[in-house]
């Protein structure tokens, strides 16, 4: 069964295994997250979920915001600051305004997780792509900077794609079949093992694994 969910990444710690094992883990805030919508095949084309993670004052919505959350939950209802969709295989058990907790998942399912890349700024072609440096010897004066660029011959040109210095992290980065080792349903918490992309705060998308 597909599954997805929104978190906020806490941070990092470590747990001990059943063996005295120390094992590094990753602290999320998974959900919860509401169903803002349902997708159906008769209506839209295909079947899907809106969910919505996250609080949000009802003063910083923009009215169309506000009348899809009306149009949805209701004018009562708390609106949410974030919005994600979902292609669940079992759409049809969720009704709008039912919660997704992180009790969705369980320990020892493997997911992918989806989040921004912590941003490093511009860096040279030795961090950014982990080139090798230049010799440190006496008479080199070229260390740290980019090696040939082409040949200086028919094409005597820069190859699109060519590895160079530049800005670095802020992007879209997917880390495949991580594990989870603990979820906790009453304080919204999943603990994943290892590292994942994203600053202390950021939002997350957990889903299953597409490679078992």
């Amino acid at each position: 069964m597909k599954k997805a969910i929104l978190a906020k990444k806490i941070g990092m710690t470590q747990i001990f295994a059943d063996n005295g094992a120390v094992i590094p883990v990753t602290v999320l805030e998974a959900g919860p997250c509401v169903v803002v919508q349902k997708k159906t095949v008769e209506r839209d084309g295909y079947a899907a979920l809106q969910v919505g993670f996250g609080d949000i004052k009802p003063k910083l919505l923009n009215k169309p915001q506000k009348g899809h959350f009306d149009a949805q939950l209701g004018a009562n209802a708390a609106p949410r600051r974030v919005l994600r969709e979902f292609r669940l295989e079992d759409c049809e058990q969720f009704e709008v305004g039912s919660e997704i907790k992180a009790d969705f998942f369980a320990a020892g399912d493997h997911v992918d997780v989806v989040a921004t890349s912590k941003g490093k700024g511009f860096q040279g072609a030795i961090k950014r792509h982990n080139q090798h440096r230049g010799p440190l010897t006496h008479g080199s004066k070229y260390h740290r900077g980019l090696g040939s660029l082409g040949p200086g011959t028919t094409p005597g040109k820069v190859r699109k794609g060519k590895k160079m210095p530049g800005h670095m992290g802020a992007k879209r980065t997917t880390v495949q079949n991580l594990e989870i080792i603990r979820t906790d349903a009453e304080k919204n918490l999943i603990l994943i093992k290892g590292a994942i992309p994203g600053i202390k705060g950021a939002l997350v998308t957990i889903k299953s694994t597409v490679k078992v």
